[in-house]
C-alpha cells in the first residue's frame, strides 16, 4: 500500500525540476473541479507566515531545526551518509518566487533503526546556514502533544492530485492512541510511543502526498510556534476515520538533539 506521505518515481523526480523553477500545478480541469487550490481542506499560507518551512527535491517537505540542519522524515531519505543530491528551497510560499533561497545537502542522518515502521525522522544538512529566517523549536516534553496543530505543505491538494506551486496550510485536531487505534480507524497500526495522530472523523483536512516530512506545529505557553510531529502517513487523504499520522516528535528529542549535536547543528 502507498501510504507514505512523500512523491515517489517519476513524480520526485519531476520536483528535482520544480524546486528549480518549474513547478507542477493542477491542471485548469482539476482547479475547476476542486475549487480553490488548497491543502486538503485548508487554504494558501501567506509569504512570512511559516518562515522554518522548507521545501526539499526528492518530493517531501521540512522544517528549518538550524541554520545548517532541515528536520524531516525518515522515509523521505534512503540512508545515513554523504549525500549532495537534495535541493532545498527555503524562504518563500511561491516555489517559482525569485526571492526564493536555496541549498544543497552534503549529508543525511536518518533514525537509526529505521526500518518503516515507527521512528520516521531525519536530518539533512545543508551545505551552508541558511540566515534571517527563523527556525523551528521541537517539543521535549509532552505537554503540547494534544489540541489543535497547525500543517503546511506544498503536497498534493487531494488524494491523487498534484503537487503545488503555493505553500498551504490548514488545522487539524488531535486525536487520541485508543481513538486512533481503534477498529473504525487504524486497528492497532498506530504505535502509540512513536506516532501522534490528528484529524477529523469526517475527513476532509489532511495532508497529502508531497506534504511528507514537513512539521505539524502549534502555539507554546509564549505564543510561539513549536514542532509536535512530522508528516508521516496515513490511508489516503482525508478521507472520514483515517487521521494523519505523525511522528511523534517529543518522544525522539534527546535523539535529534543530540544527532543535531553531532552534525554541527
Amino acid at each position: 500500500m502507498a501510504r507514505w506521505r512523500r512523491m515517489m518515481g517519476g513524480l520526485a523526480a519531476a520536483l528535482t525540476v520544480a524546486a528549480m523553477g518549474t513547478v507542477m500545478q493542477t491542471s485548469p480541469a482539476a482547479a475547476a473541479d476542486d475549487g480553490p487550490q488548497k491543502v486538503v481542506g485548508g487554504s494558501r499560507a501567506n509569504q512570512g507566515d511559516f518562515p522554518f518551512m522548507v521545501r526539499l527535491s526528492m518530493g517531501c517537505g521540512g522544517a528549518l531545526y538550524s541554520p545548517t540542519l532541515v528536520l524531516t522524515a525518515a522515509h523521505c531519505v534512503n540512508r545515513t551518509g554523504t549525500n549532495t543530491s537534495i535541493t532545498a528551497t527555503l524562504g518563500v510560499v511561491d516555489l517559482n518566487s525569485s526571492s526564493k533561497i536555496t541549498r544543497k545537502s552534503n549529508y543525511v542522518y536518518r533514525a537509526p533503526g529505521y526500518n518503516g515502521n515507527g521512528k520516521d525522522w531525519a536530518l539533512i544538512r545543508l551545505s551552508s546556514p541558511v540566515t534571517g529566517l527563523a527556525t523551528l523549536p521541537i517539543a521535549t516534553t509532552t505537554a503540547y502533544d494534544s489540541g489543535t496543530f497547525t500543517v503546511a505543505g506544498w503536497g498534493a491538494t487531494r488524494e491523487g492530485g498534484a503537487q503545488q506551486r503555493y505553500l498551504m496550510t490548514a488545522t487539524v485536531p488531535f486525536v487520541s492512541d485508543a481513538t486512533c487505534n481503534s477498529s473504525s480507524m487504524y486497528n492497532g497500526e498506530v504505535i502509540p510511543s512513536d506516532e501522534i495522530c490528528a484529524g477529523y472523523t469526517q475527513g476532509g483536512v489532511d495532508t497529502c502526498q508531497g506534504d511528507s516530512g514537513g512539521p505539524m506545529f502549534r502555539r507554546d505557553a509564549a505564543n510561539a510556534w513549536i514542532q509536535v510531529g512530522i508528516v508521516s502517513w496515513g490511508d489516503g487523504c482525508a478521507r472520514p476515520n483515517k487521521p494523519g499520522v505523525y511522528t511523534q516528535v517529543s518522544y525522539f528529542s534527546s535523539s535529534i538533539a543530540s544527532a543535531a549535536a553531532s552534525l554541527g547543528g
